[in-house]
C-alpha cells in the first residue's frame, strides 16, 4: 500500500474519531495489513488510541499490539480495563503475549494470566529471560510421536490448527517428550500415508538450548537456512519453537544496538523519538566523558614534544592529516574485523592470522599513503627532511592503526565484551594519542631534534 493511500486512510480515521464515530474509524482500518495498521495507529493521539483499540475486532487489536514496541503496547493496555486487556491478549501468539505481559505491573500481570484461556502456554514463557532462546520461543507448536503414521500426523495437524499457514517442519518426540527428529512439510506430503515418522525423520535436527542467547538462535537459523528452530531443555525435552519472524526482530534489534555503539553510546531501550532527552543524554554522557578524558592524552603528547614543534613549526601543519588518517584506517579495520566476528569468519582461525593479515594490509596501505604524503608535503614547501618525516610517520601510523583495529575487537570478543565498544570514536581517540607519539618520535630520529 502506498504512502498516499495510508495518508488518506489516516485522514479518514482522524475525521471519524473527531466525530466519536468509532465504527467508521474501525472500518477504515480494517482493510490494512497489520504493520500498516500499527504505523497508522502510532500517528493517532494517545486518547484516540485508547478509545479505538477495544472497539476493533480483538484479532485486529492483537495484531496491532504485536507490531508495536512492547513498552508502547504495554502503555496502551494499561489504559484499558483489565477485562478488555485480557480479551485482546487472548488473541495474541503465546510468545508475543508473554513479552507484552512481562512489561505490565505485577498486579495486572497476575490478573491477565489468571483470566487467559491459554495461560498454560503463556505462563512458562515468562520464566525465561527475554534475551534467551526461551524468551524468544513460542509454546504453540505441534509435536508428534515418532511411531505415528504420516496419515495420523496429517490428521493431527488438521485438528490442531486447520488454518495454519506457517508450519514448515514437523517435530517428532519420544515417549518422554524428548526431541527425536524433524521432517519438512514437503517430504511429509510426498511419503506414503502408512510410513511412520520414525522411519523418515532426520535424527540430527538442529536445535538450541532454552538458556542459549537469542543471538545463538539467530546464528543457527541463518547458518542452516531454517524457518523454525526447536528449543530443548537440559533433559532434551522439546519445550518450544523459534520462528523466523522472531529471529528477524532479533537481528534488527542487535543491528540497531551495534550501530548505536559504533557511534560511541549505549543502546537505547526504546525507539529514538520515544526516548526522552534525559534518557538519550544518560546513554551518551558516559562515553563522551571517557573519550574526553582519553583525548587529553593527545594534549599530553603535544606538551611533551613542545620543544620539537617550536624548532620545526611546519611539523604542526601535518598533525590533523596524520591523526585523521590513522583514525580512519583503524575504523576501517575494526569494522571489517567486527563483521567477520559476527559471521564467525574468525572463530576457528585464531588470533595470529587476522593480525598478520592486517599487518600486511597496513604495510601496503601505509606505503601508498606515505608516497602521497611525501608529495603533498613537498608541494607545501616544507623541505625533503620534513616531507620524509611525514611520509614515514603516516606509513607507521597506518600500520599501527591496522594492528590495533585487528587486535582490540578480537580481544574484546575473547573477554565476552561487545567488540563494537572499541570501534568508531574509541578507536579514533586511541590512535590520535599513539599516532602523535609515533609522529614526533620519527621526527626526532630523522630531523635529529
Amino acid at each position: 500500500m502506498t504512502n498516499i493511500m495510508v495518508e488518506e486512510i489516516l485522514a479518514q480515521v482522524r475525521a471519524a474519531l473527531e466525530r466519536d464515530d468509532y465504527a467508521a474509524a474501525a472500518a477504515a482500518l480494517e482493510p490494512l495489513r497489520a504493520p500498516d495498521q500499527a504505523d497508522l495507529f502510532n500517528e493517532l493521539a494517545d486518547h484516540h488510541q485508547s478509545a479505538l483499540l477495544p472497539r476493533l475486532d480483538p484479532e485486529d487489536s492483537a495484531d496491532i499490539l504485536e507490531e508495536l514496541e512492547d513498552e508502547e503496547a504495554a502503555r496502551l493496555l494499561t489504559s484499558l480495563s483489565p477485562d478488555e486487556a485480557v480479551r485482546i491478549i487472548d488473541e495474541m501468539e503465546p510468545d508475543e503475549a508473554a513479552d507484552l505481559i512481562g512489561e505490565l505491573e505485577p498486579e495486572r500481570q497476575e490478573f491477565v494470566l489468571a483470566n487467559l484461556e491459554d495461560q498454560a502456554e503463556v505462563r512458562p514463557l515468562l520464566l525465561h529471560q527475554a534475551d534467551t532462546a526461551g524468551g524468544l520461543m513460542t509454546s504453540e507448536f505441534l509435536a508428534l510421536g515418532r511411531r505415528m503414521t504420516i496419515a495420523d500426523a496429517l490428521a493431527a495437524m488438521r485438528t490442531w490448527k486447520p488454518d495454519a499457514e506457517d508450519i514448515h517442519e514437523v517435530y517428532a518426540i519420544d515417549r518422554h517428550g524428548r526431541l527425536a527428529g524433524m521432517i519438512g512439510m514437503r517430504q511429509l506430503l510426498m511419503k506414503e500415508p502408512t510410513v511412520t515418522l520414525g522411519e523418515i525423520i532426520d535424527p540430527d535436527a538442529v536445535f538450541v538450548s532454552v538458556a542459549a542467547d537469542q543471538e545463538e538462535a539467530a546464528r543457527l537459523m541463518s547458518r542452516y537456512d531454517l524457518a523454525s528452530l526447536p528449543v530443548i531443555d537440559a533433559k532434551g525435552v522439546l519445550v518450544g519453537v523459534i520462528t523466523i519472524d522472531d529471529v528477524i526482530d532479533v537481528i534488527e534489534e542487535e543491528t540497531t544496538e551495534d550501530f548505536q555503539r559504533f557511534g560511541g553510546g549505549e543502546p537505547l531501550d526504546r525507539p529514538y523519538l520515544e526516548s526522552g532527552i534525559l534518557t538519550v543524554v544518560r546513554k551518551r554522557i558516559g562515553w563522551l566523558l571517557l573519550l574526553f578524558i582519553t583525548e587529553t592524552l593527545t594534549g599530553s603528547v603535544l606538551r611533551h614534544f613542545e620543544a620539537e614543534m617550536a624548532s620545526v613549526v611546519s611539523l604542526a601543519f601535518f598533525i590533523p592529516l596524520l591523526i585523521g588518517t590513522g583514525g580512519n584506517a583503524g575504523s576501517q579495520t575494526t569494522s571489517t574485523i567486527i563483521r567477520a566476528l559476527a559471521v564467525e569468519d574468525l572463530d576457528r582461525r585464531g588470533f595470529l592470522r587476522p593480525l598478520l593479515h592486517e599487518l600486511s594490509v597496513g604495510a601496503v596501505l601505509g606505503g601508498l599513503m606515505g608516497i602521497v604524503a611525501y608529495g603533498r608535503a613537498l608541494l607545501w614547501g616544507t623541505g625533503t627532511a620534513v616531507a620524509l618525516t611525514v611520509a614515514v610517520a603516516i606509513a607507521a601510523i597506518v600500520i599501527w592503526a591496522n594492528v590495533l583495529g585487528s587486535v582490540l575487537p578480537i580481544l574484546a570478543h575473547r573477554l565476552k565484551i561487545d567488540p563494537t565498544v572499541v570501534s568508531g570514536p574509541a578507536m579514533s581517540t586511541l590512535v590520535d594519542a599513539t599516532g602523535l607519539f609515533i609522529y614526533f618520535t620519527v621526527a626526532g630520529l630523522i630531523l635529529a631534534l
